[in-house]
């Protein structure tokens, strides 16, 4: 379907800017939790300034390849990466010139860049995928990297490949204008040894859906009675600066079978219960915090905080997106296999399975870019599944393969390593879908707008009841769709 766009947007909007400090003081209640803390704080504070960008050459040539991309959550996944990226300048003779920016800089920065009309060649980030790329394919910013896709087209599963085809209203067409590097969907993360504490293990969670959020409510319970540190049952985040926000109130949506848009990307929040849904899906998810089963400062947590929360053992369980959390432990192999443990969610409200939605995490070249060619050969080799295969195992499995063929490896479906196996068994065997921007470019400015982090915002802080929260949302969310058709 061809949609078009009445007027400029600005994607913008006006949400709350909040900043993480990342040298805060943190209190970690023995070594081995600072070490742990260490590499989250590493995400925050190695180079994310573009005067401390990690550059692999400083020449400022026009032949040397500017890319920007997603900061890692560990030394090892930036390490990975600068490795991966020397081989290729190794091979191609071409040079890279590599910064790193914090996911929520990332975005920020690049659109700074192309107002100004300096952006860099490529971008890599996961926020890019729901929020900026589909909004850039339009507006005629990204080239068609189809010469990238078409001769490993065979490689992508069908879904993977709906993720990256994008509307291009300058040039009329429909094409690849990004190329799938991997994936990622949400899952649970809590301390096992927790459970035990208290007497229980990982048999006694519940598979239903209300059991199931209420076990960990009686977590905190029985935990707050045996110590004096406070500690939470759940690591959800509320505010309007993440969006780990957005990532899983959507799928609390897709949970409730709350459906937004049609298989043609046109809105069906008219519809009285899908504006009661959504208004019954907002209460739902703000009743935990006004419960007191969520820190207080969730309100102001950015994407690094519910790793934070999680591994200084403030939290019993978080979600989370990718295996960041396992990640950051997996060098003590008695947390990593013993005392942390990932979980998928449990079933629907109705008792049917979960559908995980899943994000992307691609990799876009500037149409405006003088590097097309270094560029493309770049992104070929990068896409390479053995090339994939060795950069994944070497981030410790934090992300997912797209590729089909690498799922063959034992790394990802090995039943001793308890995070990777279910995180692969979800994408493998279960059902998924990706996020609605991929259906309609206008929903990745109802993203970037945190929309739903301000109607948790309303409810939580301005005490405005779910109804209302859900009808400016809603309002709002009209609006944006109404400047495409």
């Amino acid at each position: 379907m061809v949609f078009r766009k009445k007027a400029p947007q600005n994607a913008q909007g006006v949400h709350k800017k909040l900043r993480y400090n990342c040298r805060r003081r943190l209190s970690p209640r023995n070594a081995f939790i600072a070490v742990i803390l260490s590499l989250i704080i590493f995400s925050c504070t190695h180079t994310s300034k573009s005067d401390q960008s990690s550059v692999i050459n400083s020449s400022t040539d026009s032949g040397v390849l500017k890319v920007w991309c997603d900061q890692g959550f560990s030394v090892e996944e930036d390490e990975a990466f600068h490795k991966l990226t020397s081989h290729w300048e190794q091979q191609s003779g071409n040079k890279i010139k590599l910064s790193f920016y914090t996911i929520d800089e990332l975005e920020h920065k690049a659109q700074r860049a192309i107002q100004a009309g300096n952006p860099p060649d490529i971008i890599i980030s996961y926020n890019a995928e729901t929020e900026l790329n589909p909004r850039l394919a339009w507006t005629g910013k990204l080239a068609d990297l189809s010469d990238v896709i078409e001769p490993i087209k065979n490689f992508y599963p069908e879904n993977i490949l709906k993720g990256v085809s994008f509307y291009n209203n300058v040039g009329k067409k429909r094409s690849y204008y990004a190329v799938p590097l991997h994936q990622a969907t949400i899952h649970i993360f809590y301390w096992r040894d927790m459970l035990i504490q208290v007497g229980r293990n990982k048999s006694d969670i519940p598979k239903d859906w209300n059991a199931f959020w209420e076990f960990w409510k009686q977590m905190q319970d029985d935990l707050q009675s045996q110590q004096k540190n406070k500690i939470y049952g759940l690591g959800f985040t509320y505010s309007i600066g993440a969006s780990d926000t957005y990532y899983l109130f959507e799928q609390i949506l897709e949970a409730y079978d709350v459906k937004l848009l049609d298989s043609n990307g046109q809105l069906l929040i008219g519809d009285p219960k899908v504006r009661q849904g959504i208004a019954d899906s907002l209460e739902w998810y703000a009743k935990f915090y006004q419960q007191g089963y969520v820190p207080p400062d969730a309100v102001n947590w950015l994407n690094p905080d519910n790793n934070r929360n999680l591994l200084n053992r403030v939290l019993v369980m978080t979600p989370n997106v990718t295996l960041s959390i396992p990640v950051a432990v997996r060098q003590d192999p008695d947390t990593y296999r013993k005392k942390l443990d990932t979980l998928e969610f449990p079933n629907k409200p109705n008792g049917k399975s979960m559908r995980y939605l899943v994000t992307l995490k691609e990799a876009v070249l500037f149409a405006e870019s003088k590097n097309q060619k270094q560029a493309k050969n770049f992104l070929t080799y990068f896409s390479q599944p053995e090339v994939m295969s060795d950069y994944l195992k070497a981030t410790g499995g934090r992300h997912l393969p797209v590729h089909k063929s690498l799922w063959k490896d034992p790394f990802w479906t090995d039943s001793t390593d308890p995070h990777i196996s279910t995180a692969a068994k979800t994408v493998i065997e279960g059902s998924t879908r990706l996020y609605y921007s991929t259906q309609h470019p206008a929903y990745s400015v109802v993203l970037n707008e945190r929309i739903w982090g301000k109607a948790l915002y309303q409810i939580l802080v301005n005490h405005v009841s779910p109804t209302q929260a859900a009808n400016e949302a809603i309002r709002r969310i009209e609006q944006i769709f109404d400047q495409w058709h």
